[in-house]
């Protein structure tokens, strides 16, 4: 038996095939071929193979987002199976005698420079379609694996970490756990396992070698600690301990139902986090109020080019749809700093967290901007939407966004296309800029939720991606505290509502804090909703309150 300790930051046991994470490898060898026919017969395996995984994805597509969603990868099937692509491709083995992945990644950039150079848009959108056909053929040539896991049975996942685009991607029916070398407890691996309510643990360094592969592990997320093959009597532990948290969570299922407000009678909203329009199930499961983050740039790591306005349109409707009238608060693009998304063709920064991201990049690029929330108010007549703005400093940001916003209701209005006129416009309070004029941008929103991921980092100068920085990245700190309350006392003297959907918000030693300085809504992960429920049921806000806001 080996123990490993890293730190757990998804609650739960798991136990299961340990599995690690295959990354595609993007290097294509070049190679003279003797045997064209063979070689050509390769290529033809792996376009029969392509082409079935894309008409797999779109039927997926069309199950969880519409027919226009299905569209892109029905295009995809129509290009991996173009004639004259296909004719190039057989030249380059037959004449050329170059194996099949050079074939196919030269003919890629031939027709890719062919399309971008055309006149016409919609063509030059079929650059970014070649090269993604062609990606997944040369995939399947080499042997990569899509989505990262090759595995009959679900596994416990080990990773040195994993970027938003690779999470987008993975299979999650396979996982049972998740293992990274590094990491934080704010990285979009931990945060997608809250989402699903799996264990997970970071920070293992190189402890689990490549030989563990295959064997079983035992993961606590609780205790943050991997064990390789246990011993009977630590896996007998293991199994009771899981089966405890079983129970506990068939009680915590009594809950449900059941009105989010204290002894003495306090009442807060909970709703949940969510970043795909898979997980709605998951909120409605665990009774939620509604969703107060959709993180909607998952939308766009999840694309190989911009998704279009009725692919958005799609997934913001099947998401309100589904909630059946509570309220959904989509953020609007957020990306840069740990979230980069290739054809965006941002430039690189010497500091990205602090650089061209999130709002940012929609005002400086109006047309991406343009085509989100033409797409989000075209949804709104499906639900109760709200609009969300992140990583705002200042005013005339807030200004800007609402102006484009009303924009595109005129062009909805001359178009003839419906739209909700009851859209709540928000922003998220997660720099110190933000909160220390958060009196002056309550007079321009809705609501404010606050970010405390960011909100953390940037008030104490700490690298929330930075595993290693440990005890200096601290959420609790009296600083980050203040500002929360700071910016609910702003919020309430100009009313509006304040809401928290940061981490910080399922932190169970923070509920009677966030409850005294008047926190109106708390977003977390839907497997935090009851636990959290709980929690403000057992609270009595009048018997702690004072010695609460004495200490911060």
């Amino acid at each position: 038996m080996i123990s490993i300790q890293g730190k757990g930051v998804s609650t739960g046991v798991a136990i299961g095939p340990l599995y690690f994470y295959k990354r595609a490898n993007t290097t294509i060898t070049r190679e003279t071929v003797s045997d064209t026919a063979k070689e050509w017969d390769r290529f033809k395996a792996a376009q029969a193979k392509a082409v079935d995984q894309l008409g797999e994805l779109a039927e997926k597509a069309r199950v969880e987002a519409g027919d226009s969603a299905a569209l892109l990868f029905e295009t995809h099937q129509m290009m991996a199976e173009d004639l004259d692509y296909e004719e190039n491709i057989q030249t380059l083995i037959q004449d050329e005698k170059l194996n099949a992945e050079a074939a196919v990644s030269d003919t890629a950039s031939q027709f890719a420079e062919m399309f971008a150079s055309m006149d016409d848009p919609y063509m030059q959108a079929r650059a970014a379609d070649v090269k993604d056909v062609s990606t997944r053929i040369i995939g399947i040539l080499t042997g990569a694996v899509q989505g990262g896991i090759d595995s009959k049975v679900p596994v416990i996942l080990i990773a040195d970490d994993l970027a938003p685009s690779e999470t987008v991607q993975l299979d999650k029916s396979k996982i049972l756990g998740f293992v990274t070398e590094g990491g934080s407890g704010s990285s979009h691996t931990a945060i997608l396992a809250r989402t699903m309510g799996i264990p997970a643990i970071i920070g293992v360094g190189d402890q689990v070698k490549k030989e563990f592969a295959g064997r079983e592990v035992i993961i606590d997320g609780t205790l943050g600690v991997v064990i390789v093959e246990a011993d009977a009597t630590t896996k007998a532990q293991m199994i009771a301990k899981k089966e405890e948290q079983r129970k506990n969570r068939e009680m915590l299922e009594l809950l449900k139902g059941r009105a989010n407000e204290t002894k003495d009678g306090h009442s807060i909203r909970i709703y949940c986090n969510i970043g795909s329009p898979d997980d709605v199930s998951s909120v409605i499961g665990n009774d939620a109020g509604g969703i107060g983050l959709f993180r909607s740039e998952f939308l766009y790591l999840n694309c190989d080019d911009y998704p279009t306005e009725d692919y958005q349109f799609e997934a913001y409707k099947k998401v309100l749809s589904d909630m059946d009238g509570k309220e959904v608060i989509i953020r609007t693009l957020d990306i840069g700093a740990d979230k980069q998304i290739g054809y965006f063709d941002l430039p690189k920064e010497e500091n990205p967290a602090m650089g061209n991201r999130a709002l940012r990049i929609c005002l400086s690029r109006p047309e991406i901007f343009r085509t989100q929330l033409r797409a989000l108010y075209r949804a709104s007549v499906f639900g109760k939407l709200s609009i969300m703005f992140p990583m705002v400093t200042s005013v005339w940001e807030v200004k800007e966004a609402k102006k484009m916003c009303e924009r595109v209701k005129k062009e909805l209005t001359e178009e003839g296309k419906a739209f909700s006129d009851d859209v709540h416009i928000g922003i998220m309070i997660e720099t110190p800029a933000a909160a220390v004029i958060s009196d002056r941008l309550a007079k321009e929103v809705d609501f404010f939720s606050c970010g405390t991921n960011d909100l953390t980092q940037y008030t104490l100068a700490c690298d929330r991606q930075n595993a290693d920085l440990g005890r200096f990245f601290d959420p609790h700190h009296p600083a980050v505290l203040r500002l929360l309350k700071l910016v609910a006392d702003n919020a309430h003297k100009n009313n509006i509502w304040v809401g928290i959907c940061g981490e910080l918000g399922a932190d169970l030693s923070l509920t009677e804090t966030f409850l005294s300085i008047g926190i109106d809504e708390l977003s977390v992960s839907p497997r935090a909703v009851l636990p959290l429920r709980q929690k403000i049921r057992e609270t009595n806000v009048a018997t702690v309150k004072d010695k609460i806001l004495e200490n911060l």
